[in-house]
């Protein structure tokens, strides 16, 4: 197992003495009761990755940085539009997608959406969550959770992207393998859109089709709104990793 990765704020250097608060703190005292001299590794605001050594006195916690590491980049950018589901499947998705990859969660709010109040509250647990799961999962950033926004507010960013895809369980059934590649020759930022637990209507599909999306079948089977982007982003990662 390697070395447990925590973020900080702003930019540093090698030699730095680094303070670390609030949770992170308490996780590495309480939780995972780490002490003096052991190894860890930090993050901070310019996605530089140190190698760490930990001060622990008490509650106070700090990490003196060592040498940097070389990450691996990501080639293709991937946002996803996820239609807000109900109950917690929400954090699910947000940790799932995290670990997959995403840079920009977009909450959507779709006209078959049921959940249609996304709350500060919410979207400050969301946004916890795609912190915590970007340490567990060995990131050097941790993705954006943005404020919910309506159909058309999505439809507006198309053209912030070279590839809208949006797969809808009426799309033409033809394999991911065969069409993704052409759809994705060239293509540096790629947006998915997810439906919400009713599916995407006829209407906003044509919408969306007429904004420059294609419209994507992932297979004979019905996906749940919580599977489907976790399947999109799989497919992307096996089709575009270096």
């Amino acid at each position: 197992m390697g070395a447990r990765r925590f973020f900080v704020a702003d930019t540093h250097a090698s030699g730095d003495l680094v303070a670390i608060e609030g949770s992170d703190a308490h996780k590495i005292v309480h939780v995972l009761r780490l002490r003096a001299g052991d190894a860890i590794e930090l993050v901070d605001s310019a996605a530089h990755v140190f190698d760490a050594i930990l001060r622990v006195e008490g509650e106070r916690v700090q990490a003196l940085l060592g040498a940097t590491q070389t990450p691996h980049r990501q080639t293709l950018v991937v946002d996803v539009a996820q239609g807000v589901p109900k109950g917690q499947k929400m954090d699910f998705v947000v940790e799932k997608l995290t670990e997959l990859g995403v840079a920009t969660l977009l909450p959507l709010v779709s006209e078959r959406t049921v959940v249609r109040d996304v709350g500060d509250a919410k979207l400050e647990r969301w946004r916890r969550l795609a912190r915590s799961a970007a340490q567990q999962s060995g990131r050097v950033d941790i993705p954006q959770v943005t404020q919910a926004l309506g159909f058309a507010d999505v439809l507006a960013r198309f053209r912030d992207y070279d590839t809208v895809l949006m797969p809808w369980e009426v799309a033409e059934p033809q394999a991911l393998r065969e069409r993704l590649p052409a759809l994705l020759a060239g293509a540096q930022r790629v947006l998915v859109l997810i439906g919400p637990e009713g599916g995407f209507s006829h209407d906003e599909a044509a919408r969306a089709r007429d904004a420059g999306a294609h419209l994507i079948s992932l297979g004979r089977r019905i996906l749940r709104t919580e599977t489907a982007a976790l399947a999109t982003l799989a497919v992307l990662e096996f089709l575009t990793a270096s």
